[in-house]
């Protein structure tokens, strides 16, 4: 019976565990869009503040300086989409470098973002057929099986019979 429930816990840790790989797949390819389109942004507004003489910083300033509290907010707004394209590359660059336990290690990272929350709202389960997807089902079964293999000793140690102890008389 322990062997039993055992498996079915391993196979289910291994099903949920195989299921990471494709998570991180579909995230990483939501960031990559993300990061594409603020780089298309950030480059048109390099490529205007270039045409009229000035960088990044100085057409910020100037926004910021405006009488005009909607250029001054959009101003405020379009620094905030810079910092935003640079945390989301530096993201993007870390999770393309990443092997697969490191990836692992950053689900909190990725659960806690915006883009995150929404691969997870939108996210299609897949049936593992990488060596990446096959090494998570195999320690998810490995993991699965020993705990509840563990958690099934532990609670059932009430209720075992003791085995006699013979012993011989010399």
């Amino acid at each position: 019976m322990r062997r039993m429930i055992a498996g079915i816990g391993g196979a289910a840790l291994a099903v949920m565990l195989s299921q990471f790989p494709e998570y991180a797949q579909q995230y990483t390819q939501r960031l990559g869009g993300a990061v594409d389109e603020l780089r298309v942004i950030t480059e048109d507004f390099d490529r205007s503040a270039s045409v009229g003489g000035l960088d990044r910083t100085q057409a910020l300033q100037r926004y910021g300086v405006s009488n005009d509290s909607f250029l001054a907010d959009r101003g405020t707004a379009m620094a905030a989409t810079f910092v935003r394209y640079e945390q989301l590359s530096a993201t993007l660059d870390r999770i393309a470098n990443a092997d697969p336990v490191t990836r692992l290690q950053s689900l909190p990272a990725y659960l806690d973002s915006d883009i995150g929350r929404r691969t997870l709202e939108n996210y299609q389960p897949a049936v593992p057929v990488t060596a990446e997807g096959i090494l998570y089902a195999g320690g998810g079964f490995i993991l699965g099986y020993l705990v509840l293999s563990a958690f099934w000793r532990f609670c059932t140690l009430p209720f075992r019979r003791r085995r006699p102890v013979y012993r011989t008389l010399d």
